[in-house]
Parts: C-alpha cells; sequence; structure tokens
C-alpha cells in the first residue's frame, strides 16, 4: 500500500463499554489500529479479550462507546441509519456457525441479500451462477442447508457475503466449527477473494493455522485493548508481549517450558542450548559448520518448526558435548546470526528462560523420573504444532 493510501477501516482510541449488575465492562478499550486497503488482517487473543466486540464496530452493530472508528472515509458516528444501510453493503460477514436460512436453497441463499438490496431478478440470477462458480457450488444450487457438509455451507456463507461486492469481509471465527482439512480449504478460498477480487478481509480468530496460512498483518488483544501489532510473521516468530508469548507456547511447542527442561535434564547430561531457526535457510549449515570447526558433538533434543505464510520460524533445543570452552565458541559464533538461549547443564543449570527459581533449574537427580509413556507422549508433542481452543469472546 502507498503511504498516501489511508487505511480502509480505522479505530482511532475507540471503546466500547456495556454496563451490567456488578459494573462497567470495558469490551474494547482505547483501540488504536489502521487496516489497510486490500490486505488480511488478523485480530486474534483469548476468550474475553474482546475480538468479537472490535469486529462488531466495524459495521457499527456495536457503536463505540467513545473515540473514533473510521470505515472507507467515513466516520461511523455521524453516519444516520440510511446512509448506515448503504455503508454495511460495502461489508461482508461470514460467521462460525453460518447462519444459513434452512427453508431456502443454496441459491436463495446467496441471492438473498440482493433481494434485500432491491437488484432486479435477472441480474440476481446472473450474479449468483458466478458467485456459486466462483466457490465451487454451482452442482449444489437447488440442495437445501441441511444437505451440504460444513465445508460447503460455509462455502455458501461466502458467496453470500460476497453478493454485493463488498470491499470489506469480516471472518469472525468463521473455521473454528471446522475439521483441519476442510479449514484449509476454506482458508484458500478466502485467500483467494483476497487475491483475484481485492477485498479487504479481517479475521477474528483464536486458531493459530489461520493467522499462519492467510494473515498479512495482525493484532493481538487482551482485555480490551491491542497489547502488538505488527506483520503475522514478526508479531509471532518474535513475540514481545506476554500475551503474545503465552499464546505462541501453546500453539507452538517450540520451546521448552519449566517443567520440560527439567525433564530434559533428567535424560540429557549434555550443555542444552535453544537456538531460534530463521528463514534464510542457513540454520542447519551453520550450526552443523561450528560444531566441525569447534570440535563440539550435538543432537537435537527437542524443539519445533512452523510456517507463516511459507515462511519458516521456530526453535531448536540442542544438547552439546566437548570441552566448556569450545562450547562457549559455538554459542558466541551462532549468537553472530540468531538468538541462542544457553541452558547450561543438568549440574549446572543457567536460568537462560527467566524461569526463576524453579524446580527445572535443580541438579538433575532432584527431578522426577518420566515413565515411559510419558516419555513417548512428550516426544509426540515436541515436534507438533498445535493448537489449542480457546472458546467464545466477551461480547
Amino acid at each position: 500500500m502507498s503511504s498516501s493510501t489511508p487505511p480502509i477501516v480505522e479505530f482511532r482510541g475507540a471503546s466500547k463499554h456495556f454496563t451490567v449488575k456488578s459494573g462497567t465492562v470495558k469490551a474494547v478499550d482505547d483501540v488504536s489500529l489502521a487496516i489497510n486497503p486490500g490486505e488480511i488482517f488478523g485480530v486474534i487473543g483469548y476468550s474475553g479479550a474482546g475480538k468479537s466486540t472490535l469486529v462488531r464496530m466495524i459495521n457499527a452493530l456495536e457503536p463505540a462507546t467513545s473515540g473514533t472508528v473510521v470505515v472507507d472515509g467515513h466516520d461511523l458516528s455521524q453516519l444516520g441509519e440510511s446512509a448506515l444501510r448503504g455503508l454495511r453493503q460495502e461489508i461482508g460477514m461470514i460467521f462460525q456457525q453460518f447462519n444459513l436460512l434452512q427453508s431456502r436453497t443454496v441459491a436463495r441463499n446467496v441471492e438473498y441479500p440482493l433481494e434485500v438490496a432491491g437488484v432486479p431478478r435477472a441480474q440476481r440470477r446472473r450474479r449468483v451462477d458466478e458467485l456459486l462458480e466462483f466457490v465451487g457450488l454451482t452442482d449444489k444450487k437447488k440442495a437445501f442447508p441441511s444437505q451440504l457438509s460444513g465445508g460447503q455451507k460455509q462455502r455458501v456463507g461466502i458467496a453470500r457475503a460476497l453478493a454485493t461486492n463488498p470491499k470489506i469481509l469480516l471472518a469472525d471465527e468463521s473455521t473454528s466449527a471446522l475439521d483441519p482439512e476442510t479449514t484449509r480449504d476454506v482458508l484458500d478460498l478466502l485467500a483467494r477473494v483476497n487475491r483475484d477480487l481485492g477485498v479487504t478481509i479481517v479475521v477474528i480468530t483464536h486458531e493459530m493455522e489461520v493467522v499462519k496460512q492467510i494473515c498479512d498483518r495482525v493484532a493481538v488483544m487482551e482485555f480490551g485493548k491491542v497489547v502488538e501489532e505488527g506483520t503475522a510473521y514478526q508479531v509471532f516468530s518474535h513475540p514481545e508481549h506476554p500475551a503474545t508469548r503465552r499464546f505462541v507456547a501453546t500453539a507452538i511447542k517450540d520451546k521448552p517450558d519449566a517443567d520440560t527442561l527439567a525433564r530434559l535434564r533428567s535424560r540429557h547430561s549434555e550443555h542444552l542450548i535453544t537456538v531460534t531457526v530463521h528463514e534464510d535457510g542457513g540454520h542447519g549449515r551453520r550450526i552443523t559448520d561450528a560444531l566441525h570447526d569447534h570440535n563440539v558433538r550435538g543432537g537435537i533434543v527437542y524443539g519445533g518448526i512452523s510456517e507463516i505464510k511459507q515462511r519458516p520460524f521456530g526453535s531448536l533445543t540442542w544438547g552439546l558435548e566437548g570441552a566448556a570452552a569450545d562450547i562457549q565458541g559455538v554459542i558466541d559464533e551462532l549468537r553472530r546470526y540468531t538468538t541462542v538461549v544457553d541452558l547450561g547443564t543438568a549440574a549446572h543449570p543457567v536460568d537462560g528462560f527467566g524461569y526463576g527459581a524453579d524446580a527445572a533449574f535443580q541438579p538433575a537427580q532432584q527431578a522426577q523420573p518420566v515413565q515411559p509413556a510419558q516419555q513417548a507422549q512428550q516426544a509426540g508433542a515436541s515436534t507438533s504444532t498445535q493448537t489449542q481452543i480457546l472458546g467464545g469472546d466477551q461480547k
């Protein structure tokens, strides 16, 4: 986007408060945020973070209590109901539970917003045919929602949301009710909507897979506030705020937590280091060269590597064997290229992750032994990307 192109959605110190018996709930609290035309922007956070409320402020289903929300150059607080109805035709929305009309066929569900907008019948039918072809459901034109799979229902929802040629598409937990394979298919379709039609998409999600696959930029919310914002790769490969780090840690099992580190120390007497993996592809060669050059032996004992929009990120924990000075030489050399966390040895642990006086940093003989079944479970979890289901959102 050109620096002179204004945002298509902008929050300027916007807040939304609700009055309940116990007092006032700040669902959205003084948020300033800009979403650029043509991007896929993700808003993520735990249950109660305010994500769904924020997205409903974009189409003024939840008017701001204070501050300003500007959509396509219009200050929503200055628009009357008639003007808001017109603006909402520029904003499509897809939902977690699809919200299809059960008594209507697929074609008539897609046609519905065009009927409401007063579009002539012949024009409506042409538009429905175009959209069903776009989402791959031409053969389901006369089917009813009860005859469709979850993925097909969401495709109908996407087609319906696109019926009025919107500039903005709001996707509120749109894949949460789908299985992983169907989720990937729907996300591929959303990416095509963005790429081929130029529609700006705002994605509300708690699923790391959604962010990894399609989001250009992302904002992390906690307690109604945006606590971190940036490109999806930047935010998740180098998280700064504790909320972001917690989110990444629960979704991407690449760094050992305190308990896992204690178990690693109970099994490995080597010197442990955790090395961040960058997208330049040189990690393996660099660490192999460093080990060779300093006469140190090493092997991977824990870690995981994932991708965000085909850009790898993650970390690997290595166990190193050799003279202390040689191991330090390896660490110093790798730190010229990437982040290295020194965890020391079981006999002389180093609090590299700042876990404090945890049991993880006691000598190995004090750690509890790990049973074989637990070892198998941990080994499977250590190299996989996991998604934590976090539930609904605060309204």
